[in-house]
């Protein structure tokens, strides 16, 4: 299996804090410990032949609206060949303890993000772009429970980024979808110290998601 990027070109991931990953600790720079840091390993060990420049712009916390405030200066002024975005589940969590922020909220997510690839498209025409969709590992259907209620809106925004790749033709992985086929036969424990954050299961399986996606395989 070989992975459609072609040599020499440049690759960068951003998002929030599954893609940061301690990627701004001394002992973790420049890449993080998660899955960005994984797909670098894999493309090292797999295409050996291959030198593509792996950055990484994911920091904890962050919103659609937080990438949006650093945009410029970590995406467009950049020279970039392909692109990742990982983002959504802060803005969904927020939305929920956050009411009156009308951005966080799926109308508000879906507005912010059109923007940010609209401009993308428009600046860098020639930069692949691979949007991931937001995921959480819990299979609690408790009535009223938080992590319910997170299961039960994070299809609106996990929609969202699926018409947003359609509108923008770029590529998708719905990991949210391929988690919830794992959750079928595994405990999220597995995964996942909480539902939010992957443990180096979790991440390797995100990598592998990715190197796969951009190899065409599925």
């Amino acid at each position: 299996m070989k992975i459609n990027l072609k040599d020499k070109s440049s690759f960068m991931f951003i998002g929030d804090s599954i893609t940061d990953c301690g990627r701004r600790e001394e002992r973790h720079a420049p890449l993080g410990c998660g899955y960005v840091q994984m797909f670098a390993d894999m493309l090292t060990i797999r295409e050996p032949q291959k030198s593509i420049k792996i950055s990484n712009r994911g920091i904890g916390g962050n919103t659609v609206d937080d990438l949006k405030s650093r945009w410029y200066e970590d995406v467009l002024s950049q020279k970039i060949d392909y692109l990742s975005i990982k983002i959504g589940i802060n803005d969904l969590n927020q939305s929920l303890n956050q009411k009156e922020k009308e951005y966080l909220k799926p109308a508000g997510f879906k507005k912010i993000y059109d923007t940010l690839l609209d401009i993308t498209v428009k600046e860098k025409p020639n930069c692949e772009i691979l949007l991931i969709t937001p995921f959480f590992m819990s299979l609690d259907n408790i009535e009223g429970s938080y992590r319910n209620k997170v299961r039960n809106i994070l299809p609106e925004y996990v929609n969202i980024v699926k018409d947003l790749s359609e509108k923008y033709n770029t590529k998708l992985l719905n990991m949210q979808e391929i988690f919830e086929e794992q959750l079928k036969y595994q405990h999220p424990d597995i995964y996942c110290i909480e539902p939010v954050h992957p443990n180096s299961a979790g991440h390797f399986l995100i990598a592998e998601s990715v190197y796969k996606k951009l190899s065409n395989e599925n």
